[in-house]
């Protein structure tokens, strides 16, 4: 008997506004974030290299590694202001007259109240991403530990040096080129607890790999399709390249694992994956950036939730387009009786699921080994 939605995420509706703003962080102001978790550290004694798909990941992993410091010029100068102003994003559309937002608390803003709300928007999704990549540091060198197959552990290894280099790439442009920064959000924090806190290694796969880093390569892209600015630009495209060989990291091991669960097994992945894609939705309402601005966020957004155009939500396609095509594949929408399908189904997401998967696709995102034949 599967879990009913407020069960899985505290809430019947996963679209109350109300039950979402209410999930804030209290401890703003935390340096050390313990987090308490028991889990097996599994040596294996069979060396034998015995998945093929693994073992040409770690191949390409160790060919494309890259450097902050050398790869990525630094000299540029980072002109926030200039930036946005090449940006699309909701104030831009206001001034254009595309979304009236005269009956909201915003609708006083002229040309500089929208241009610094657009520039501490980029700094809340920098600031986010920098979160995000330690936790899959963390989450991916607790796969070297947990995972049972000596393949995946060599691969993950590799991974936890790019996520190093993440961590350090985004750390370094949002505290050298960005005006502020933002501590990490709740409903994001709330998703990387659960993932390092279960037992489970495959929980921390489809979490972090699957889930996480999937939203990560997707958001990306889409920035990366959005900023003229240069420096950001390459960063995005080699962090991207990374991001591929993860998310197929993900899939190529739990295609495999996940054939070997029982049904009521398959079911709580499936309530794991949908909790964590409506944890990550959730993350991008940035409440934080209308809070700093002095705005109550509910106001605001429930008006453009209510009176936005309908159908194609860029947002969705940016969130979903690696997600739903990778949990297909790896037989998570339709086991059982296609539940996971239904939930993807409730949240006008289903369309993505014939999208290429990352598994396929991940060679052809490799930015640093095209700059290297180039050069």
């Amino acid at each position: 008997m599967s879990s009913s939605t407020a069960d899985i995420i505290g809430r019947e509706d996963p679209n109350d506004l109300d039950a979402i703003l209410g999930i804030t962080n209290t401890d703003v102001n935390e340096i050390i974030h313990d987090v308490n978790a028991s889990v097996d550290t599994l040596f294996t004694w069979n060396y034998e290299r015995s998945r093929p798909a693994l073992s040409k990941l770690y191949e390409k992993a160790k060919t494309s590694q890259w450097n902050v410091t050398t790869d990525l010029d630094w000299s540029i100068d980072v002109d926030q202001e200039k930036e946005v102003g090449n940006t699309p994003g909701i104030g831009m559309a206001v001034q254009a007259g595309l979304i009236d937002l005269s009956q909201t608390p915003v609708g006083h803003w002229g040309k500089k109240e929208w241009t610094n709300f657009e520039i501490e928007s980029s700094n809340w999704s920098l600031s986010q991403f920098l979160h995000g990549e330690q936790g899959a540091l963390l989450c991916t060198a607790r796969i070297v530990e947990t995972v049972p197959w000596i393949d995946a552990k060599y691969y993950a290894a590799t991974q936890v040096m790019d996520e190093a280099r993440h961590v350090e790439v985004f750390g370094r442009y949002l505290y050298e080129k960005m005006s502020s920064q933002y501590p990490i959000n709740a409903h994001l924090r709330m998703l990387l607890d659960d993932i390092v806190s279960d037992s489970r290694w495959d929980i921390t796969y489809l979490g972090m790999q699957i889930m996480v880093e999937g939203l990560a390569l997707a958001a990306f892209g889409f920035m990366h399709m959005l900023t003229q600015e240069p420096l950001l630009k390459k960063l995005l495209r080699y962090v991207m390249s990374d991001e591929a060989r993860h998310v197929a990291f993900g899939v190529l091991s739990l295609q495999e694992f996940y054939q070997g669960l029982n049904q009521a097994e398959i079911r709580e992945r499936q309530e794991f994956a949908f909790e964590a894609a409506l944890r990550m939705r959730d993350r991008f309402l940035q409440q934080e950036v209308w809070e700093r601005q002095g705005v109550n966020p509910i106001e605001v957004i429930r008006f453009m939730r209510e009176n936005g155009p309908q159908g194609d939500d860029p947002f969705q396609h940016m969130l979903f387009s690696k997600i739903v095509p990778n949990c297909k594949k790896l037989g998570l929408l339709d086991a059982g009786d296609g539940w996971l399908r239904e939930r993807f189904t409730e949240i006008g997401v289903i369309q993505f699921e014939d999208w290429a998967d990352t598994g396929e696709e991940y060679e052809s995102l490799d930015e640093v080994a095209k700059d290297r034949a180039a050069s």
